[in-house]
C-alpha cells in the first residue's frame, strides 16, 4: 500500500478497483472488435465512405441522447443503470457475432448494431463518469479517471494484438470470433458491478423541475464559465475534423501502404500494427498521467496533447513507409489521450457535484455528438479526395481554430498554476 497510496490513491478503494478489473475485460473485447469491425466493413465493401457511415451510426445517437441523458442520470442508480446499459451492449455484440460466424453479415447488419451500441453508450459513458467520484470521492478523483484512461488504453494495446492469433486460428470467418470474445467480455464488468459499492453515493435528487430547466441551468453554467466553454468548443472541433480520421486506419493500412501481391494476411497484419501503436502512444500518455497528475502541469499538458495529436494529422500524407506510419499513428494515440485525459480532469473537478451530469453530458455531446457529421465528412473527403489530402485539409483547420483559442483565450488551461494561465 505503500506505493499504491501516494501514486495511486484511487486504488485504494476497493469498490474502484473492482470496477476498474471488470472494466478493462470488457475494454480488451471493445478494442478487439473496434479493430476487426473496420476490416469487416473494409472488405464487404471496399468503401471508405462506409467506414465513415459506421462510425456515423454508433455516434450519431450521441448527437441527440447524451445531453437529456446527462439529465436523467442525475436521478438514477449510475451502478443499476450501469448494469442494465452493459448487458444491452452485451446482447448487441452477441448478434453481431452470430451474423458473422453464419456468413449472413452485411453492411446494413454492422450499421444497425453500431447504432443499438452508440444508444446504449450515449447513457452509459455519462452514467460511469459520474459514478467515478461515488466509488473514490473528490479527492482522488483525478486519479481515478487517469486509471480508467490507462484501462482503456492497454486495452488499446492488447486488442489489435490478440486479434492477430485469432485470425491465424480462423483465417476464413476471424472477425465472428473476435465479436463473440467481446460478447463474453462484458460479463467481467457486469459481474463486478453488483459487487461494487458507492460509499461516496450523492443521493439522487428528486425532480422538481422540467427536464428543459434543468438543462437550461446547465447550459448557463457553461456559458458563464469561459474555461469550461472553451474546453467544449475544442472537443467539438477535434469531434468534427480530427478524431474520425482515426477510423480510416483501414485505408491507410490498405492503399496508402499497399503493395503490389499484398494478401488479406498481410493487410491484417499490417492494420493490426497500426492500432497497436495508436494503443501504445496512447497508454503511455494514460500511465504518465495516472503517475503524475499534477494540478500544475495540466495547462501545459492540455498544449501539448494538442499539438501531438495535430502534429500526426498533418504528418499522415508523409507516412509511406509502415515504420513511419507507426510513428506517426503512435503520436497521434498519446496526443489524443493527453488532451482528452485532461480536458476531462479540468471539468470534472471545476463543475459543481449538482451539475456534473449534466455538463459532462454536453461535454460528451460535443466529443462524441457532432462526431457522426465528421465521420460522414472525412469518410465522404477520403473517398473523393484521397486519405492523405483529407488529413492535411482537417489537421489545418483544427490547427487554426485550436491554435486561436490557445493564444488568445489561455483561461481554457484555468486551473494549472504553471504560468500559462494568465491573461
Amino acid at each position: 500500500m505503500k506505493f499504491t497510496a501516494p501514486r495511486f490513491p484511487a486504488l485504494t478503494s476497493r469498490d474502484f478497483a473492482i470496477f476498474l478489473t471488470g472494466h478493462l475485460f470488457s475494454l480488451i473485447g471493445t478494442s478487439m472488435q473496434n479493430t476487426a469491425l473496420p476490416l469487416l466493413a473494409y472488405r464487404i465493401s471496399g468503401r471508405p465512405f462506409d467506414l465513415g457511415l459506421i462510425g456515423f451510426a454508433v455516434t450519431l445517437p450521441t448527437f441527440f441522447l447524451a445531453i437529456p441523458g446527462g439529465v436523467l442520470i442525475e436521478h438514477v442508480d449510475k451502478r443499476r443503470a450501469i448494469i442494465v446499459l452493459q448487458s444491452i451492449m452485451m446482447l448487441d455484440t452477441f448478434a453481431l457475432a452470430y451474423l458473422t460466424l453464419s456468413g449472413q453479415i452485411q453492411i446494413w447488419h454492422i450499421v444497425v448494431t453500431s447504432l443499438i451500441l452508440g444508444i446504449a453508450s450515449a447513457f452509459e459513458i455519462t452514467a460511469r463518469q459520474a459514478m467515478l467520484i461515488e466509488l473514490v470521492g473528490r479527492v482522488s478523483l483525478p486519479n481515478a479517471i487517469a486509471l480508467q484512461s490507462t484501462a482503456f488504453n492497454i486495452s488499446r494495446v492488447l486488442g489489435p494484438a490478440l486479434i492477430i492469433p485469432v485470425f491465424l486460428l480462423f483465417p476464413e470467418n476471424g472477425e465472428g470470433w473476435v465479436f463473440l470474445l467481446n460478447s463474453i467480455s462484458f460479463v467481467a464488468i457486469v459481474t463486478g458491478m453488483f459487487f461494487v459499492r458507492t460509499l461516496y453515493k450523492i443521493p439522487s435528487q428528486p425532480r422538481t423541475r422540467s427536464m428543459l430547466d434543468e438543462l437550461r441551468e446547465g447550459v448557463q453554467y457553461i456559458a458563464q464559465t469561459p474555461a469550461i466553454s472553451l474546453l467544449i468548443i475544442i472537443a467539438a472541433v477535434l469531434g468534427v475534423f480530427g478524431f474520425p480520421i482515426i477510423q480510416q486506419l483501414p485505408v491507410i493500412s490498405k492503399d496508402l501502404l499497399g503493395q503490389v501481391g499484398d494478401t488479406k494476411a498481410i493487410v491484417d497484419m499490417r492494420n493490426s500494427f497500426l492500432y497497436t501503436a495508436q494503443g501504445a502512444g496512447a497508454l503511455i500518455a494514460a500511465f504518465a498521467i495516472a503517475m503524475n497528475n499534477n494540478e500544475r502541469r495540466r495547462g501545459l499538458r492540455l498544449l501539448l496533447g494538442e499539438a501531438a495529436f495535430l502534429l500526426g494529422m498533418i504528418l499522415i500524407p508523409l507516412s509511406r513507409s509502415l515504420w513511419i506510419a507507426i510513428a506517426v499513428i503512435a503520436l497521434m494515440g498519446w496526443g489524443s489521450v493527453t488532451q482528452l485525459a485532461t480536458m476531462n480532469t479540468l471539468l470534472q473537478t471545476r463543475v459543481p457535484d449538482n451539475l456534473r451530469g449534466r455538463v459532462f453530458s454536453i461535454y460528451l455531446w460535443a466529443v462524441q455528438g457532432v462526431t457522426p457529421f465528421g465521420s460522414l465528412l472525412i469518410g465522404w473527403m477520403t473517398q473523393e479526395l484521397n486519405l492523405s489530402t483529407t488529413a492535411l485539409i482537417c489537421g489545418l483547420v483544427s490547427l487554426t481554430v485550436i491554435g486561436w483559442i490557445q493564444i488568445f483565450r489561455p483561461v481554457v488551461r484555468q486551473g494549472s498554476n504553471d504560468g500559462l494561465t494568465q491573461d
